[in-house]
């Protein structure tokens, strides 16, 4: 079967405005890997897909010689882990990135899909893929009460955990885990990161000035869930 050229290049195009369709939704949310990163991701996947599918055609003649289409394409699928768990990252005891590292994977497969020539599916793919990225997000913050955060800089000393944590519990603050990291850039000093619930008429400012005056506290930052909503 004869697939004029041109056919191939429109096939890169559309996969990569494909996949600047997801990666444009991941910069919107101010990701790492963005726009460019899912254009090039979904051109390269379809161009490898082509290459794969219609690239041995002088050879498919040629006798006691095998060919399998799939072979090169399905480098794609294993290989693009690579890149994939890249953008995952373990920070102050939380991981980030999966949805953004899902995504590129996603990306890859429509680039594969596109290079295929199964535009219908590719095109279904990415409007499915967008609606998990933005509606479910929404469903997912309703469904899931998010937590307050209070960060604590403080000078590592023995009992300053301790007395953070009394100062919040007595100003009414529901303490569900806390995190605790070393700066690098500073190894005498830690970060405890409290994920807890704030009353509604906590007084972040006066909860602010009691924490100030403990010894070894250099700072403290208030990052309420319900400012972002």
């Amino acid at each position: 079967m004869h697939i004029p050229e041109w056919e191939w290049v429109l096939r890169l195009l559309v996969a990569g405005l494909l996949g600047a369709a997801i990666g444009a939704e991941r910069k919107v949310h101010y990701k790492d890997a963005g726009l460019r990163t899912h254009f090039v991701v979904s051109i390269a996947s379809a161009l490898i897909m082509i290459v794969s599918k219609y690239g041995f055609f002088d050879l498919v003649n040629v006798h006691s010689m095998s060919i399998d289409p799939s072979r090169i394409a399905a480098q794609v699928v294993s290989g693009i882990g690579f890149l994939g768990a890249g953008l995952i990252i373990f920070r102050r005891n939380a991981i980030t990135g999966l949805t953004t590292a899902a995504g590129i994977w996603a990306t890859a497969g429509i680039g594969l899909a596109v290079g295929s020539g199964l535009y219908l599916i590719s095109v279904a793919a990415t409007a499915f893929v967008l609606i998990g990225l933005v509606a479910l997000k929404k469903l997912e913050q309703r469904l899931v009460k998010q937590l307050d955060t209070i960060t604590v800089t403080a000078r590592q000393s023995e009992g300053v955990i301790a007395r953070v944590r009394s100062v919040l519990v007595s100003a009414g603050v529901s303490i569900e885990r806390v995190g605790v990291s070393v700066l690098e850039e500073h190894p005498n000093l830690m970060e405890l990161e409290f994920s807890c619930r704030f009353r509604p008429d906590l007084d972040a400012g006066r909860v602010t000035d009691s924490l100030i005056q403990i010894e070894g506290v250099q700072a403290v930052d208030f990052a309420s869930s319900r400012a972002a909503e």
